[in-house]
């Protein structure tokens, strides 16, 4: 066994991830690959042990049973053609306005967000569906691009959120209060990408001009209405029905998920899209996705277990508390990191190894934990559209038609200034902090 400072071997473990990761391996060999040579270089075999114990730990952990219930939810609601419908009926509503199509995306995403929950099925959705209908009238491709990436990555924080229900365990939070500590900054920005959509097309009408009225139906109002409505009640059925009974206290998330997934099939059903094919492969994803989020979580939870035993929680802590300007200066570090982190790793990585590291620096700090959690969930935002790691631009990237013509460099345009909207969200949160706390102080217990 070697003796190293817990100075240096912090420095040595989480540069060694974010190397690991930056020369092509998967995270989950990157997290191991540290855990046990540093881990055995440092206790001995008492790392395998550790290993053992911290993984069982963490499968056995009843929460996170709502991890395949919702994957499962997710990615048979991609095959049921429910964002078809709804672009239908939006299309008819507001193509007739500069922007209307990528409002009308920023609306479907909202929607599929409170459906899906996984951001590859909501990118590659509105991929297929309303990135084609844009360029093809003239939108900007960079500001196509960007709004399906925006739009697609709200399913993320807005629940129900595989990644809520992989951080509450992890920070000893209620998943349930984070479901509702989510929806108000996950509509905020909803809003906030709609105006901004608005607002530059007002100035700049070329990028993004109306839909000609040649093309444009003309429908009666009560028609257009009904579509609407019929479009509107499967996914609001679905979402009263998942999130209602965590709301009003009748079922903790791993049942609502249940039921979620039930609701589901049941959807793909009445749109006549369900098969057995479709069954095997929703099933052969929930599977695959499933295990890649425990295979990192168990890894990433040795990790966290050598990383504590070691003191290099102080050496953290200690950097962050002393950070200049108080208590404020100290979370704006704790941000910093987030937002570094999420350039080079995915979000499962960075739950499991930061979280249970920055967490209890939030009653240190003074800070409602609800709050802190959500503003932390919020910045992951931004992992997603931040290259070189960004997975809502190669989701898009892979998904978009080849004849579009959408290069990688339309894409990073488009969604950089999406994150500074991010920003101006994270901003309105601290100045207003009953955004985050106002819905979760209203759940019946």
């Amino acid at each position: 066994m070697i003796d190293i400072g817990p100075e240096i071997l912090t420095l040595i473990m989480l540069g060694g991830i974010i190397v690991g990761v930056l020369t092509g391996y998967p995270v989950a060999f990157a997290i191991g690959a540290i855990t046990l040579i540093l881990g055995f270089l440092l206790t001995g075999d008492a790392i395998f042990g550790l290993v053992y114990s911290r993984t069982f730990s963490l499968v056995r952990n009843f929460p996170l049973l709502a991890i395949p219930l919702f994957v499962f939810m997710g990615t048979m609601l991609e095959r049921s053609g429910i964002s078809d419908k709804m672009y239908d009926a939006f299309f008819l509503w507001l193509s007739g306005v500069r922007g209307g199509l990528a409002i009308v995306t920023v609306l479907i995403g909202t929607i599929l967000a409170a459906c899906v929950g996984i951001i590859g099925a909501s990118v590659t959705m509105l991929s297929l569906t309303a990135l084609p209908a844009m360029i093809k009238r003239g939108y900007s491709k960079s500001l196509a691009s960007g709004t399906v990436c925006a739009a697609g990555t709200l399913g993320i924080l807005i629940p129900p959120s595989v990644m809520l229900v992989v951080y509450g365990p992890m920070a000893n939070l209620s998943v349930g209060k984070l479901f509702m500590a989510a929806f108000m900054p996950g509509f905020l920005l909803s809003a906030l990408y709609c105006a901004y959509i608005a607002i530059r097309c007002f100035l700049q009408p070329e990028l993004a001009p109306a839909v000609p009225i040649q093309e444009r139906r003309n429908v009666p109002l009560m028609k257009k209405t009904t579509m609407l409505l019929r479009s509107l009640l499967p996914p609001v059925v679905l979402i009263m029905a998942v999130l209602g009974s965590i709301f009003l206290g009748i079922a903790p998330p791993t049942e609502a998920a249940a039921v979620g997934a039930i609701a589901a099939t049941i959807m793909t059903i009445v749109y006549r899209k369900f098969n057995l094919r479709i069954l095997k492969e929703v099933s052969a994803d929930t599977v695959k996705i499933t295990a890649m989020i425990m295979l990192i979580g168990g890894l990433a939870f040795a990790f966290v277990g050598v990383f504590l035993g070691q003191g290099c929680g102080e050496v953290v802590e200690g950097f962050i508390l002393n950070a200049p300007f108080g208590r404020w200066g100290s979370f704006s570090m704790v941000m910093f990191i987030i937002f570094i982190l999420g350039f080079f790793i995915d979000w499962t990585g960075i739950i499991f190894i930061i979280i249970p590291i920055v967490t209890p620096l939030a009653a240190s700090l003074g800070f409602d934990p609800l709050w802190y959690a959500m503003m932390i969930c919020v910045m992951f935002q931004t992992g997603f559209l931040t290259p070189p790691f960004a997975p809502a631009i190669f989701f898009l990237r892979g998904s978009a038609p080849k004849e579009l013509g959408v290069t990688m460099g339309d894409i990073i345009r488009g969604v950089f200034p999406f994150v500074g909207l991010i920003v101006i969200c994270l901003l309105l949160c601290t100045i207003f902090p009953q955004i985050i706390l106002w819905l979760p102080n209203k759940m019946i217990q």
